[in-house]
């Protein structure tokens, strides 16, 4: 398989049908596993997280000629991912009387009944206390974190200062921090 060329995709983009398709195939091979991740550490769910990554791939694709290339495709895809994760959670959230931040809301029987978690205490420890981190809080430390995500891509990404990213996830680490030393 050939590394990706981001330059020459974008090209691929602007020929003909074909020649896009080929490019968005290309595209879906490149981001599909860090997309699936990104969204499965908001929403804990392997079916939600497929159903959300399926939705990512087909508004990017509906939305593909408006695609400018003025950012990186996987800003793009990260932007289109995160948002439709939070309409997904927000959904959920009107539905369900609980609030979606509470980790009590059967986080364990959801993590350990999954066939894709391994079922390790540390990480079910982890999900738990990430769950009790506010959304913003919660994207950051997953983007920085998981995806080793550099400050100044998540500036564009999210559209938020270097700075006030770097807080986010400092206070996102000592409240996850905190949440351990409190399980002694």
């Amino acid at each position: 398989m050939m590394p990706f060329n981001e330059e020459k995709v974008v090209e691929m983009l602007r020929k003909d049908e074909a020649s896009k398709s080929r490019a968005f195939e290309q595209i879906v091979r490149q981001f599909s596993e860090p997309l699936y991740w990104q969204i499965r550490h908001m929403v804990y769910s392997h079916d939600d997280a497929n159903d959300l990554l399926q939705n990512t791939f087909i508004k990017a694709w509906t939305n593909i000629d408006s695609f400018q290339g003025f950012s990186k495709i996987s800003t793009w895809l990260y932007r289109i991912a995160i948002n439709e994760t939070l309409t997904f959670l927000n959904r959920q959230k009107a539905v369900q009387s609980v609030a979606i931040d509470d980790p009590e809301i059967n986080l364990d029987e959801r993590l350990e009944g999954d066939p894709y978690f391994d079922g390790n205490e540390t990480e079910t420890q982890l999900q738990e206390a990430i769950a009790t981190l506010p959304e913003k809080q919660r994207m950051v430390f997953n983007l920085k974190y998981f995806e080793e995500m550099k400050y100044e891509d998540m500036s564009e990404l999210l559209g938020t200062s270097v700075g006030a990213l770097k807080a986010s996830y400092h206070i996102a680490v000592k409240k996850i921090e905190e949440y351990f030393n409190n399980l002694d």
